[in-house]
């Protein structure tokens, strides 16, 4: 498609009524315009583009058939979501989309009346859908509740709650299923085959005809049955195609629909809306980037991509060379572990590529599992290799193993059992913000008894720690920041750690700087600075947050009266917590003069990480300055 024309249709745009108003003609103008827009934003922010273009036609359709003021239109995950905040009076400030203090990446309420839920996470749409229908109907209102879901989303299990309670309460809801047949990483499990069955046209219609001539000839009700049978130009389809299963669930179905006709996606929901007598689904098919070759060509790649070229599709590479990911030199090493110890298992769900775990795929096919969006799945299913002697590693998002909690109690940590988490995405993120920080884990995890946990300062020591933490005799996390290393070098092979020890990094008399993940290097480069001006502080690396290195800090505290604590995360129960803890109940608390630096009681937006840090204090200005301050107030 052309990305460098204008969008003067568009630009007249800025209430979503409008859009009811426009001729058929006028909507295809629309979507190519969308698309214009879309892909120049996201070619200089980043974000998720091929989600976003595969329902430009559907966006469009929805808010020619509803009110989206009244109705309620609810967004599972919010990676599409793009042409949708276009269209709902944010074209002006689409060009801060991801930006700090901008438009976020995903639907939010309090960024728009028509964002109805805040999303972010995947599988909630129809739960949130069903509890709104549930509402209006309570409160004697009419408006529709629509939850639009993807086939990706479909293969978590709430997605499936949600339907099995719809189907049973009997509400009026609709579901739209956008099936474009991959996810992030490609669908997985019985479900995607089902849903991605092709019939031959020729074969349907023959037999449509046979079954409607032969209901037709039933004596008395013939022709109500086959009334009900043609009804919406679905129902025997459904039979022998994923609607049978959603029939299953008492939906409703209609479908396949073409998802890029936007004169028969308004037809279909204006048929999906007309059914009043319990809930419908309304099975929609589109491909992910439609109307850009590169993200139709790579929709893995373009589902979340950084800065490119519009005309070619390309990367454009940073103006200076980053070092290599954390996440790819876990890849790495996860590998050359692996090909010494063959009871190593690798376990994702639905980020191979995001979680480095593709190269494991690809060395050891029949020790990989990407289970799909089903975190809770993916940590009893781990369970179950390590209850048999294998030791498996899970890898999965911070935020997404929040969904998980249950299992890694239940089913992992109370039964000691060695599987290793590998926390992907550990800390702030970036522009995906507050649904996708890593934040909490280090307080939802290190009070869970029998569970280690330990964090990597580096690429180098995430090497180590990764030996280690597979080395343990039972459940280990180790939390894996986002985006390049430090660019210290890699120094041999991986080498165990001793557990519960630290690593004083270095010396000094004024202030100790306790440390732990991606802060400790800030904390060298603050002493650095402070050095110059005739501080000496000592720099810790904690390296353990379970079991802690209680010795050493036993000793840290009977040293030095100016103490500062730091770390990536929620401080409420966090790694500052659990050291205070310890002091607290060691006695080795006299007086000293303690800071914690870390994450507020807050949600922390959207925004570069080296924006972020600095708004929250965990940059080496900021780590300085509180030193200064300190020092102040104790001279």
């Amino acid at each position: 498609m052309d990305t460098q024309g204008g969008t003067p249709l568009l630009d007249t745009i800025v209430d979503p009524a409008q859009v009811a108003g426009l001729k058929d003609e006028d909507l295809v103008k629309l979507a190519a315009e969308l698309r214009r827009r879309i892909i120049d934003v996201v070619s200089r922010n980043g974000g998720h583009l091929a989600p976003s273009l595969g329902v430009v036609e559907l966006t469009l359709a929805l808010l020619s058939t509803f009110d989206a003021a009244q109705d309620r239109i609810i967004w599972d995950v919010g990676h599409q979501s793009y042409a949708y905040k276009l269209l709902t009076g944010r074209n002006a400030s689409f060009d801060s989309l991801r930006k700090l203090g901008g438009l976020a990446g995903f639907p939010r309420r309090k960024e728009s009346p028509y964002d109805h839920f805040g999303v972010g996470h995947s599988s909630t749409s129809i739960s949130a859908a069903l509890g709104m229908a549930v509402a209006r109907d309570y409160l004697q209102q009419k408006h529709h509740v629509l939850a639009v879901i993807g086939d990706g989303s479909l293969t978590g299990g709430e997605a499936f709650e949600g339907l099995n309670l719809a189907g049973h309460m009997g509400r009026r809801l609709i579901v739209v299923l956008n099936d474009n047949e991959i996810s992030i990483s490609p669908n997985v499990g019985a479900l995607s085959c089902f849903l991605s069955r092709t019939l031959s046209r020729r074969w349907v219609r023959q037999m449509r005809k046979d079954v409607l001539a032969f209901l037709r000839s039933v004596p008395l009700v013939g022709h109500k049955l086959a009334t009900y049978a043609m009804r919406g130009e679905w129902s025997f389809k459904s039979f022998f195609t994923p609607g049978m299963l959603f029939e299953a669930f008492r939906f409703t179905y209609i479908g396949p629909v073409d998802g890029h006709d936007i004169v028969s996606l308004k037809r279909h929901l204006q048929m999906a809306a007309a059914v009043e007598d319990g809930p419908v689904l309304l099975h929609v098919r589109t491909r992910k980037g439609k109307g850009y070759a590169p993200a139709e060509k790579d929709p893995t790649h373009f589902h979340g991509v950084g800065h490119f070229s519009p005309e070619t599709g390309k990367a454009v590479p940073p103006s200076v060379p980053a070092p290599p990911s954390y996440t790819s030199i876990f890849g790495k090493t996860l590998v050359e572990l692996a090909k010494e110890d063959s009871r190593i298992m690798a376990i994702t769900a639905a980020m191979i590529e995001g979680t480095g775990t593709q190269l494991f795929q690809q060395q050891f096919p029949e020790r990989f599992t990407d289970v799909g969006i089903c975190e809770q799945h993916a940590v009893t299913f781990a369970a179950g290799m390590a209850s048999q002697g294998l030791r498996p590693v899970v890898a999965i998002y911070s935020t997404f193993l929040q969904r998980a909690y249950d299992q890694i109690v239940h089913d992992v940590c109370l039964q000691r059992l060695p599987v290793t988490f590998c926390i992907d995405r550990a800390g702030l993120v970036g522009e995906d913000g507050a649904t996708h920080h890593g934040v909490f884990d280090m307080a939802y995890l290190r009070h869970i008894p029998a569970m280690r946990l330990v964090i990597p300062r580096d690429e180098n020591m995430l090497r180590h720690c990764l030996k280690t933490a597979l080395a343990c005799d039972g459940p280990c996390a180790m939390r894996i920041p986002r985006g390049a290393g430090v660019g210290v070098e890699l120094t041999g092979t991986p080498h165990l750690l001793p557990q519960g020890q630290g690593e004083i990094l270095r010396e000094g008399r004024d202030v100790a700087i306790i440390a732990v993940g991606s802060c400790v290097h800030p904390a060298l480069a603050a002493t650095e600075e402070l050095a110059g001006e005739g501080v000496e502080c000592l720099v810790f690396d904690a390296i353990w947050l379970k079991p802690l290195p209680e010795e050493q800090l036993r000793e840290l505290a009977q040293r030095f009266s100016t103490i500062l604590l730091l770390e990536e995360g929620i401080r409420a129960g966090g790694f500052s917590s659990a050291v205070l803890e310890f002091w607290n109940d060691a006695g080795c608390l006299h007086g000293q003069h303690i800071r914690r630096l870390g994450i507020d009681d807050t949600f922390v937006e959207h925004g570069t990480q080296k924006q972020l840090r600095q708004l929250v204090g965990l940059d080496a200005p900021h780590i300085a300055a509180t030193v200064r301050e300190m020092l102040r107030k104790t001279a």
